[in-house]
């Protein structure tokens, strides 16, 4: 049998083929890809050893290592051949932890300790920001000559004493003596490795360099060198006293002890504490305080009500307004619709935070446009009387929520078949029950899932409370940073990062509280709307 072999096989390949040949060796992997991917795969590992040896120097090794093993499960899947999902899946999954796992975990984390403003490091920064806080030069204490020098955008002193030994230290790098200095006079002028500053340097640095404090070795009670002029260094003594085998602090000018009893700070007898304290586990006690402390569970449930209360109105008169107008535009003997359509939609196309700020404008009580043009010039106190900015955050959240509900509504109208209307119309039903009973429940099945994500995004609407009113008018009574329309987000957000103090614990634990509450709510929510559904 002979084959017969077919003339296209042996014809010139076409324009078409020849691009797809390309592209398909392109996406096999050409040279350029190969060195695109060495020079990225380079800079990711350049960023994560960076990385880890910065958790390495702090003394976080399990994150260093993590660090280092995900950077080189990234090397070996991205130059080795196959792994396709792995090369998708790889970049999400890490911006997925980065971003959401680990934020939420360390978010848990931080709830269970007494992390803010007076806690905010380890117990030994905390001792040697006591011992510095309160140092005093000592009297007639010998000068040591002193080179200011630099390296890697870090000051050091390099000193000479005054028995002619030659130490280097920092801020917070014990003094250490050092080989090899130049010596000009008997004084240490350079090292190497390090840049010297000159005396134009040291002026333009000179409140930084005032503010220095170099301890003299180890032990926090042996002092810190500090320099008034840059070129000599004395001897500075704390008028605390740390004893670290008891853990006491004591102050030398009253005498009074304080202790460590476990509660983060140094603490006397009377209950008087030092600051800055030092980050410990407190277990529960945050969310104890934000239920059991008056000063704090009174504010709190005064905001968690407004919160159910400003969602739930925000969802149901937006909805309400924009299935009005979805009903009405959607009338076929409504002439030029797709214009007026166009006006419903403009306040959805503006930025919400945006809008806001113009409406915090237009509602100021004294030169606003509502007070000033609208009402003649009447004294309102829109956004400073605690029922008045409560009905103004309604308003304004109506004005920017309508236009969304408005066209979901119009889309899901549309869709409901006219022949289940007009058999409804030939038995006898009148409009209104055309429309609560057909219209809605189908209605509701479309746009049930939307309504609960609504609700959801309105439980934290944070631009809308803190552009608009700033959570206030504020409380004065309450022993947390929060007004009368602060919803729990921005009560949070006041707590952590608003005021002269900060408690990063507590808003930890107020977070918390508002997951556990809206994820409850959707939960069951849902479950309802599984429910309308198999019941439609």
């Amino acid at each position: 049998m002979t084959l017969i072999k077919d003339p296209d096989d042996t014809a010139p390949p076409t324009a078409r083929q020849r691009r797809a040949a390309r592209l398909s060796e392109a996406a096999g992997g050409g040279w350029g890809l190969v060195l695109f991917k060495i020079i990225v795969l380079g800079l990711i590992l350049a960023l994560a050893v960076y990385a880890a040896l910065v958790l390495v120097r702090t003394g976080q090794w399990i994150p260093a290592v993590i660090v280092a093993l995900v950077a080189a499960l990234a090397v070996w899947i991205y130059l080795g051949r196959g792994k396709l999902p792995a090369k998708y899946l790889m970049p999400g999954l890490i911006f997925l932890f980065v971003f959401q796992v680990f934020a939420a975990l360390y978010t848990g984390y931080v709830a269970f300790t007494n992390y803010g403003t007076g806690h905010n490091a380890d117990k030994d920064s905390a001792v040697n920001a006591l011992m510095l806080s309160a140092q005093e030069r000592v009297p007639d204490s010998p000068a040591y000559d002193l080179t200011i020098v630099e390296q890697l955008g870090e000051l050091s002193f390099l000193v000479t004493d005054p028995d002619g030994d030659v130490r280097l230290g920092g801020e917070e790098r014990p003094l250490q003596e050092v080989d090899g200095a130049e010596m000009e006079g008997g004084k240490a002028v350079a090292l190497s490795g390090y840049t010297t500053l000159a005396f134009g340097d040291i002026v333009a640095q000179q409140e930084r360099i005032a503010e220095m404090s170099v301890p003299i070795s180890d032990d926090p009670n042996d002092g810190a060198l500090r320099t008034p002029d840059g070129s000599s260094a004395y001897v500075y003594l704390s008028k605390l006293v740390y004893d670290e085998a008891s853990g006491t602090m004591t102050d030398t000018r009253t005498g009074v002890e304080y202790r460590d009893i476990g509660t983060g700070a140094f603490t006397a007898d009377d209950g008087t504490e030092l600051k800055p304290g030092w980050q410990i586990v407190v277990g529960f006690d945050n969310f104890v305080r934000a239920f059991a402390e008056e000063s704090i569970r009174a504010p709190f449930l005064s905001v968690l009500v407004w919160t159910f209360v400003f969602a739930f109105l925000s969802v149901f008169t937006c909805f309400a307004l924009g299935l009005f107008l979805a009903i009405v535009f959607n009338d076929p003997r409504m002439k030029s619709k797709k214009y007026y359509r166009v006006l419903m939609i403009l306040p959805y196309a503006f930025p919400g935070f945006l809008s806001a700020l113009v409406w915090a404008g237009m509602m100021n009580q004294e030169f606003g446009f509502l007070n000033v043009v609208l009402f003649g010039g009447a004294d309102i106190p829109w956004l400073t009387n605690e029922w008045l900015a409560k009905f103004s955050i309604i308003l304004v959240n109506l004005w920017l929520g309508f236009p969304y509900m408005f066209l979901i509504c119009t889309g899901a109208l549309q869709s409901i078949p006219d022949d289940v209307q007009e058999a409804a119309r030939v038995d006898g039903a009148s409009a209104w029950q055309v429309f609560r009973s057909i219209k809605l429940p189908l209605l509701l099945v479309a746009v049930a899932p939307l309504l609960i994500s609504s609700f959801a995004f309105n439980f934290n609407n944070f631009s809308l409370i803190y552009m608009l009113t700033g959570g206030g008018p504020r409380d004065i009574t309450a022993g947390v940073n929060v007004g009368a329309t602060d919803i729990l987000i921005t009560m949070v957000y006041k707590v952590a990062f608003v005021g002269s103090t900060s408690d990063y614990g507590l808003a930890s634990a107020f977070s918390i509280i508002i997951f556990i509450l809206v994820a409850t709510i959707s939960v069951i929510a849902f479950r309802r709307t599984k429910a309308l559904e198999d019941l439609n």
